[in-house]
């Protein structure tokens, strides 16, 4: 059936996020944002998951300050603010007061466009996020976290996605963050969802992982799925999504109506290459399939952290050994989606089960504080059982907590207002809320953000500067000219 298909665009985050350890400036973006704005897109995403954090630790820009900025560079297309549900930017759960002044403030600072989803589904932990959001004005099209399991069935999600439509959103979201959805799974899994949320919109949103999502992304349109999420070409493929161009083109030989500039795109395009060079990043590329992946479901960007962490402990030719004890891990305790924090727990228990096993020890010896938590509901909902004796193994016989995370936490805005407030603003009262204070007196004396793109000078550069300053020159293809020449 012919559809008009709509994108979102996630070049300014999820991508870089993906191929570029969340590393993009808010000056890189500076000459980009326009020409997205002018494509077409449904939204444009911006901040939110890794981006936020990083801005503030690594970066030391503030993400309120890149939310203000790029909304003077983007003026026609929504930006989107992504949140981890009830632990917004981290891996902590948030009060309930904190996740309702965040809604306030990603108003205030020009986000429309909100895509909450819980780690484990637990809708519950979407309720405080989506309602405060909405009642703030701002499109809200939470997410429900595709994996592969025997316990996430088309039922599952179908039950989900009929919760969300109660709390009251404008749209929802397939979010695949590590490319585990196989063909023969979307013509049953999208129209099973579809069916539950009637006539709001549904999304996709999926990694390349698997090297699948392309072609999944094509069926899922002909199953009911109204808007892809797309990167643009340079930042597309491997870990990160499907290339905008691509995508586009093949709609369209589908016989979709897919109403995006690609002379816009064909430009950021150019320019990120032209970044990716001189600061020396990758660009993406397709990967092969590979059947292990569904096992352990590990994001790739994570296996190459793995790598460099086992060298550490001694454990780097057992990379394969401790990802098939991942896979374990995750079916002992309930199938826990592989998105973080649950996939950093995931591969931290298997690493100590692997180390105890080679000490003459068992499985679980070593129980992470984290992992404890988890297994009592601390977090939210668990979606598998989990066996009885392991369940007091690792919890030390702990109670289960049944209760709503955010529920059991106390306020704690007041406090921090007077302690160690008070603040110029709710901006850095929430980011005092979110990080410790060596973290926000970092960023705070690191000032406004540069946004101006600033290259180390080389011979190259000067040349290619030269030329591009030429009155001639339109295009970034004449860096490669001064190359050659």
């Amino acid at each position: 059936m012919t559809k008009t298909v709509r994108f979102v665009d996630v070049t300014l985050r999820d991508a870089h996020q993906c191929l570029w350890a969340t590393r993009m400036t808010t000056a890189m973006m500076r000459d980009i944002a326009p020409r997205l704005d002018r494509a077409g897109f449904e939204a444009i995403d911006l901040v939110g998951g890794a981006v936020f954090d990083v801005c503030v630790r690594f970066l030391r820009e503030d993400p309120w300050e890149r939310m203000r900025i790029l909304n003077t560079w983007v003026k026609e297309t929504p930006l989107i603010i992504h949140t981890r549900g009830q632990s917004i930017f981290t891996f902590e759960l948030f009060p309930d007061d904190v996740v309702e002044l965040s809604a306030e403030r990603f108003a205030a600072n020009g986000m429309r466009y909100h895509t909450p989803y819980d780690p484990l589904n637990d809708i519950r932990n979407l309720r405080i996020p989506i309602q405060s959001a909405r009642s703030h004005g701002i499109h809200t099209v939470p997410g429900l976290v595709f994996t592969h399991s025997p316990v996430h069935s088309d039922e599952y999600y179908a039950a989900k996605a009929r919760e969300l439509v109660k709390i009251g959103v404008d749209g929802v979201f397939i979010k695949d963050p590590s490319g585990l959805l196989r063909p023969e799974r979307v013509v049953t899994l999208v129209p099973a969802i579809k069916a539950a949320i009637g006539d709001l919109p549904l999304q996709l949103h999926s990694h390349c992982l698997s090297g699948l999502s392309p072609y999944v992304a094509l069926l899922a349109l002909d199953h009911g799925v109204d808007v892809l999420h797309t990167a643009t070409s340079t930042l597309a493929n491997n870990a990160s999504h499907p290339a905008t161009e691509t995508m586009v083109r093949n709609c369209i030989h589908r016989g979709h109506d897919a109403p995006i500039d690609l002379k816009q795109i064909a430009e950021v395009a150019e320019r990120l290459a032209y970044i990716a060079q001189v600061e020396g990043k990758p660009i993406g590329a397709s990967v092969e399939y590979d059947e292990f992946h569904f096992h352990h479901q590990i994001a790739g960007g994570m296996i190459s952290n793995l790598k460099v962490q086992l060298e550490t402990v001694g454990l780097s030719d057992r990379m394969e050994e401790i990802l098939q004890e991942a896979g374990r891990v995750r079916a002992d305790i309930g199938y826990p989606i592989v998105v973080s924090p649950f996939a950093q727990y995931i591969v931290t228990q298997a690493v100590l089960n692997v180390m105890a096993m080679d000490k003459g020890g068992e499985r679980y010896d070593n129980v992470p504080d984290e992992v404890r938590l988890y297994t009592r509901g601390g977090y939210g909902e668990i979606a598998g059982p989990i066996d009885p004796n392991l369940y007091d193994k690792i919890t030390l016989g702990q109670e289960p907590i049944t209760e709503r995370a955010g529920a059991l936490l106390e306020p704690v805005l007041e406090r921090i207002r007077k302690t160690p407030g008070p603040f110029m603003s709710d901006d850095d009262l929430l980011l005092a809320a979110y990080y410790d204070d060596s973290q926000y007196s970092a960023l705070k004396a690191a000032g406004p953000i540069q946004t101006d793109y600033r290259l180390m000078e080389t011979p190259l550069l000067t040349l290619v500067k030269e030329v591009c300053a030429r009155p001639d020159v339109r295009s970034f293809h004449y860096v490669e000219t001064a190359r050659s020449t």
